[in-house]
């Protein structure tokens, strides 16, 4: 009979042997390929969070005290400051403080290191980021009115006026004046979203803002981007006086509530123009990361952060922003 052969037992060990080598190398590599993955994923989805949310501030910010037609604050009649009454008819519902949407002397404002408005934050709002509003009217004019809206008649040859419904207020012409919705938005961080899990609240920019409709004019509070952690926000400030050969050029750079741009303040500068908004943001992944450690001590604007020691991955983003519809409040 013909000999049959086969491999003996110590082949077949050397052979298990050999392809448990190569089996733990692709997994291995494959382990390997996956962490950087989601490393590089969890950044990509940070820097992406990070462009959106500049992109969404920087066009309202830009266009903060743009009124139109007239580029004077004090050509406005309507407008009152929050140490005035509340005008006849522009009353807002849920308004963040006494004429805090009116408040158009104030086109750039906000509050540093805390909330400090009347209205209710969404949650609750991050003790020690900073707050900023915005106060401009539309870009385009309005062609079709709807009541229970706030807008800005704004005139070329003659004080505008802040007027709500779709009459526009008598004597003014259509040739030399242009209707515009007023927007007002108010930013701040809150330290829940849209994305909330038990157990895993995470923080988001949101903004308190001015819309109208059936319901009449009133404000809002809208979500616009889960992860933002905190928001430091300063001010570039033109301290010279009219005619100096310097002004125009920012001598510094202020947080919120500084004397010399606040009204009433002993050391207040009526003269000074706030020409930039310089915005530090602190983005922070939605969900925790097996492995990582954040051991980052942050040190911006007026802060001074300690090291997380969590398991969140986060970037920090800042950004200057030029006004381009600046004047002079006097």
């Amino acid at each position: 009979m013909k000999r049959i052969a086969g491999i003996t037992l110590i082949e077949l060990m050397v052979a298990l042997a050999i392809g448990s080598f190569l089996l733990i190398g692709a997994i291995t590599v494959f382990m390997q390929s996956r962490t950087t993955f989601r490393i590089s994923e969890a950044v990509a989805r940070l820097q992406e969070n990070s462009r959106f949310v500049l992109d969404a501030l920087e066009p309202d910010i830009r266009m903060a005290q743009y009124w139109g037609l007239t580029s004077r604050t004090i050509k406005i009649r309507g407008r009152a400051t929050p140490a005035d009454p509340v005008p006849v008819g522009l009353g807002v519902a849920g308004d963040c403080g006494q004429n805090w949407s009116i408040n158009l002397d104030a086109a750039v404002g906000g509050t540093n290191n805390g909330y400090g408005w009347a209205c209710a934050p969404n949650g609750a709002a991050q003790a020690t980021s900073d707050t900023l509003v915005i106060r401009r009217v539309s870009e385009d004019p309005m062609l079709l009115l709807n009541a229970g809206t706030m807008y800005v008649q704004s005139a070329r040859f003659r004080d505008g006026q802040i007027f709500v419904g779709n009459a526009v207020p008598p004597g003014f012409l259509p040739a030399t004046s242009a209707t515009h919705q007023l927007v007002v938005n108010g930013y701040y961080v809150s330290t829940n979203s849209s994305l909330d899990t038990p157990g895993n609240p995470v923080p988001s920019l949101r903004m308190k803002t001015l819309v109208g409709g059936a319901l009449g004019v009133r404000i809002v509070d809208q979500e616009v981007l889960p992860g933002v952690e905190d928001m430091q926000v300063q001010f570039g400030v033109d301290t010279d006086l009219d005619g100096a050969p310097t002004r125009g050029a920012i001598d510094r750079y202020v947080n919120a509530g500084d004397p010399s741009i606040t009204p009433g303040s002993p050391g207040f500068l009526p003269d000074a123009e706030i020409l930039a908004v310089r915005i530090w943001l602190r983005l922070r992944a939605e969900r925790p990361e097996n492995g990582f450690t954040d051991v980052t001590n942050y040190v911006y604007a007026d802060q001074n952060v300690a090291a997380p020691n969590d398991a969140f991955r986060r970037t920090l983003v800042s950004k200057t922003i030029y006004l381009r519809n600046a004047r002079t409040p006097t």
